[in-house]
């Protein structure tokens, strides 16, 4: 019988060595501040901005060093307690909050963080939804999203798990015995781009690959390896196979 795809709680009792590996937090962290940057080209310390799926705060206290107002939410109970002991700012706040039915007002944030989060809830679409409607007109989205045609899954680090079938996925999963069930649900290219098609897009992946010192994300892709030279190979000729994308997603 096939398994309702409910909330996934707890995630950070889940995956606790990436949750709570500070370090690499914030290279990602760094990334979007660099995006930012690049984008707005002003003091972002006048700019209120949206963590969804904070997590246990490392990225969302980074980002409150450069913006004037941070708020950070997620389901994850002990992951948000947590970020509230550790971190203590005038301007960054912690909230238990689900992202499918946001607690705020419409046109409250000037940005939003969705750093790869939509493969963790329930419906991607009605996320979406949200960060639009609680986003400012012309405020921006900073999106960065797994690609389901991937030949390393990202969490469980199986070879090609994210493109199998579902009920084959959630076998394999057991099998491994890295989980009962495989909750995570990866979406293409061409599926992504339905996802966001309210906003206009605006792409930074080739940018970033392009220029990852530029970006801040020469930890991911240090330039003049083989690694660097494949991904601007891909970038260039087959877009729709970049293992990530990442997207600034403008509300008109």
């Amino acid at each position: 019988m096939a398994r309702t795809r409910g909330y996934q709680f707890d995630y950070s009792k889940i995956l606790p060595e990436a949750m709570y590996d500070r370090e690499a937090r914030e290279k990602k962290a760094a990334t979007i501040v660099a995006v930012f940057k690049d984008y707005f080209k002003a003091d972002l310390k006048s700019f209120s901005v949206l963590d969804v799926g904070c997590s246990t705060g490392f990225i969302t206290n980074y980002l409150s060093n450069f913006f004037g107002r941070v708020l950070g939410i997620d389901i994850d109970e002990p992951a948000i307690d947590f970020a509230k002991r550790q971190f203590g700012k005038d301007n960054l706040e912690f909230v238990k909050s689900d992202s499918q039915k946001m607690e705020f007002s419409e046109n409250t944030f000037d940005a939003v963080i969705c750093a790869h989060i939509y493969e963790h809830v329930p419906d991607a679409s009605r996320l979406l939804g949200e960060i639009f409607r609680v986003l400012k007109p012309g405020g921006v989205c900073y999106f960065a999203a797994g690609n389901r045609i991937n030949v390393m899954e990202s969490h469980y680090n199986l070879p090609f798990l994210s493109m199998l079938p579902r009920p084959l996925a959630h076998i394999y999963v057991r099998a491994s015995r890295k989980s009962k069930f495989y909750y995570e649900k990866h979406l293409t290219y061409w599926s992504l781009k339905r996802l966001v098609c309210k906003f206009e897009r605006i792409d930074y992946t080739k940018k970033i690959i392009q220029q990852p010192e530029s970006f801040e994300a020469d930890y991911m892709l240090r330039p003049n390896t083989h690694k660097a030279r494949l991904a601007q190979l891909i970038v260039k000729r087959a877009y729709w196979l970049c293992p990530t994308f990442i997207w600034l997603l403008r509300k008109p």
